[in-house]
């Protein structure tokens, strides 16, 4: 197991410096510069250019490049062109509220996604599958800034049971209930639209694992349908549920930038939408590499997690 997952730290390393490539020059060739968007209008064009000239703007894209990988593997991400400040605490700051946000949904989606998946198994074709067929047909296909908005005008405007938005209340000490009445509509927003989609793989992994010969063995020598469903054939379907959790990982880092917008949770995913509009390349190239680390830990996480459900797999 120790040299399987050196062997994928290795690999991941020329996949990680791909992505910072890709991105840079996607990222360069958008038209227009930093400097355009806090420069004073009436400064003149020598002076544009004397700045864009101190920032290193000027420099081919390729020495760009290798002056931002040199001082990455010095482990300095550079400062922001808007504000000056650190990218790393601009970084630092935002990725707590997001792991908060992300992590929440993720539970959300798996509470809801499992028992229900395994509800439309048990009962198939009957009207409780189709219904929950519905459902994740509905949690797939409505996007996260429709149902964001309808949450806010539903349960903020019309009930006025939940805030619109933010982390804390303006002018509040601010703590973990306030917090949490906060967390409750993005959180919910983005857990819906994963647990639409795992609703039917666990569906479909289950109906494979309950027609299996030693299911029916089991239940002949009498074990109860609860200790059969959740014991005996949930664990055994669970490879292909532990696949779609590192599939989640991007879905989760995508639909954050959504929903942190319209809710205003000050994660990354704002950041993201703040940097895009003030051109904020170095912000930006942070935000993407520290996104492609998380995918491709979520994907070892996934092989490792393969081992611990199903004892039979081995890594050499």
């Amino acid at each position: 197991m120790f040299q399987y997952i050196i062997r994928r730290i290795l690999i991941a390393i020329p996949v990680l410096l791909g992505v910072t490539i890709f991105n840079f020059f996607i990222i360069n060739l958008a038209p227009g510069n930093p400097v355009d968007m806090y420069v004073n209008p009436d400064v003149s064009a020598e002076d544009i250019e004397i700045k864009k000239e101190a920032l290193g703007l000027n420099d081919p894209i390729y020495i760009q490049y290798f002056r931002w990988l040199g001082n990455l593997a010095k482990g300095d991400f550079g400062f922001s062109y808007s504000t000056y400040e650190p990218v790393v605490n601009m970084i630092s700051e935002r990725m707590v509220p997001t792991l908060i946000l992300m992590g929440t949904s993720l539970i959300i989606a798996y509470l809801i996604a499992i028992p229900i998946g395994i509800i439309s198994a048990t009962k198939q074709y009957s009207w409780t599958d189709y219904f929950t067929t519905t459902f994740s047909f509905l949690g797939v296909s409505i996007p996260h800034f429709f149902m964001g908005l309808g949450a806010i005008y539903i349960f903020a405007i019309i009930l006025q049971v939940l805030p619109t938005g933010g982390m804390y209340t303006l002018g509040n000490d601010g703590g973990f209930a306030d917090m949490f009445l906060h967390l409750i509509m993005p959180a919910f927003v983005l857990g819906t639209g994963i647990a639409g989609s795992v609703v039917r793989y666990v569906r479909s992994s289950m109906l494979e694992v309950l027609g299996q010969d030693y299911l029916r063995t089991a239940k002949a020598k009498g074990l109860g349908e609860f200790i059969i469903t959740n014991k005996h054939a949930l664990r055994n379907a669970l490879i292909p549920i532990i696949t779609v959790i590192g599939m989640d990982i991007p879905l989760l880092i995508g639909g954050a930038v959504v929903t942190e917008q319209i809710f205003q949770w000050p994660g990354l995913g704002q950041l993201t939408i703040q940097s895009i509009g003030s051109r904020d390349y170095s912000v930006l190239m942070a935000i993407n590499l520290l996104a492609a680390v998380a995918v491709l830990f979520s994907n070892l996480l996934t092989d490792i997690l393969y081992s611990v459900a199903d004892p039979r797999i081995k890594y050499n």
